[in-house]
């Protein structure tokens, strides 16, 4: 096991303290939005402060295990990050591996560089998420029923011709309605594009109102103060907000449109780049590829809580292959023995001091502080203080 720096990354929606708060850096009151722990290339960890993750692992691929060497052709599958909100991303969603791997070469073969705006497929791997709050985390995320989300429109008091715009929502069943509807919400002609105004002025009167409807009212006004009068506005009101309090997660399936809008959480997808966005941004709308992955299948999105399977040993039940995630609460005068040790691990303090034992060897992490665990080692946990795990799935 080796201490592990990561890869700091400064977007302009991320928040300005939180992350320096849990790193203990300073903070120069720029945002900072994710700090990044793994082998990505666009933002390699270094183990001891030196040498990058990437490298260790091509000079010896043994120290991931032998599950993500011949699943995962010898990369670390995964990507662990801190992330802090400020305000709302943009809708997206992510490909399965089929997808990916198809849209990735579909794309080479058109030679469109890497690094081009209009690239949707950056590399052949799919991206499954898990975000765990640390601080009460508000995101949009799946399907609403299509019937619901047009009775709260509805109950806003929209006009008539804002409300045919919906009307497949009611008329179409399940899927159909709400594709239909979302992908028009994204080409809106000028004539029609009154329905936003029309939308967010109707919640305004209802921002008060209790239970469902207020909140609606609330982030189509949210939306709105950010992306004033973004058409794909409408099309992010069909899906659920969901208000995680910290220690609970969202599970993203390959396919999940989402936005995030605000808070602090330890986030765990697979180690790709490929992001389809579908609205609230002003970079690259591919709509075509954005019908093939999205999941349009109306699902409530329930928050995911922690099994516990030892004393201060939390596992979050995802069941990816490239990533299982773990809590590790400690306490004094008791040792958590670490899970997953056929896979290289990465390991996160979020609060207080987690001691590290292999019998040889020990490491003492502060918060905000990180290691790498090769596979193959045996490592018990102690303190007093709170880590987040992660391993290959495969190995949980």
């Amino acid at each position: 096991m080796q201490p592990l720096i990561g890869s700091i990354k400064r977007y302009d929606w991320g928040s300005v303290d939180a992350i320096p708060n849990l790193l203990g850096i300073t903070n120069d009151g720029r945002p900072l939005a994710e700090y990044w722990l793994g082998a990505h290339p666009l933002g390699v960890a270094l183990l001891d402060g030196s040498t990058p993750l990437d490298q260790a692992i091509a000079s010896d691929p043994s120290i991931i295990g032998d599950s993500a060497r011949l699943e995962f052709g010898g990369r670390l599958p995964y990507l662990m990050k801190l992330l802090s909100a400020a305000r709302p991303l943009s809708l997206q969603a992510h490909p399965n591996r089929t997808d990916a791997r198809v849209g990735f070469e579909r794309e080479n073969r058109a030679q469109l560089p890497l690094d081009a705006p209009d690239r949707t497929y950056r590399d052949p791997w799919d991206k499954p998420e898990l975000i765990i709050a640390l601080s009460e985390f508000d995101a949009l995320a799946g399907f609403r029923d299509p019937k619901v989300s047009a009775d709260l429109l509805s109950r806003l008091g929209i006009a008539p011709h804002t409300e045919m715009i919906f009307a497949p929502l009611r008329h179409r069943q399940g899927s159909a309605g709400l594709a239909e509807v979302f992908l028009d919400c994204l080409v809106l002609d000028e004539e029609r594009r009154g329905a936003v105004t029309d939308v967010v002025t109707a919640a305004v009167r209802h921002l008060n109102d209790p239970g469902e409807l207020g909140e609606f009212a609330r982030t189509a006004v949210l939306l709105d103060e950010h992306f004033p009068g973004d058409p794909s506005l409408l099309a992010a009101l069909l899906l659920n907000r969901r208000t995680l309090q910290p220690g609970e997660a969202l599970h993203l399936t390959p396919g999940t449109m989402h936005a995030y809008l605000s808070g602090t959480g330890v986030e765990v997808m697979g180690s790709s780049d490929n992001v389809l966005r579908g609205g609230l941004t002003s970079k690259h709308i591919d709509a075509v590829s954005l019908v093939q992955v999205v999941d349009f299948t109306p699902d409530p999105m329930l928050t995911l809580s922690p099994d516990q399977e030892a004393p201060g040993l939390w596992h979050y039940a995802a069941g990816e292959l490239a990533f299982a995630t773990w809590r590790i609460d400690t306490k004094p005068g008791r040792m958590t023995e670490l899970p997953a040790e056929l896979s290289g691990r990465i390991l996160l303090v979020t609060d207080g001091e987690v001691g590290l034992s292999t019998g040889a060897d020990e490491l003492v992490l502060q918060c905000g502080q990180s290691a790498f665990i090769r596979a193959g080692e045996q490592v018990h946990a102690s303190g007093d203080g709170q880590a987040f795990m992660v391993a290959t799935g495969m190995d949980a």
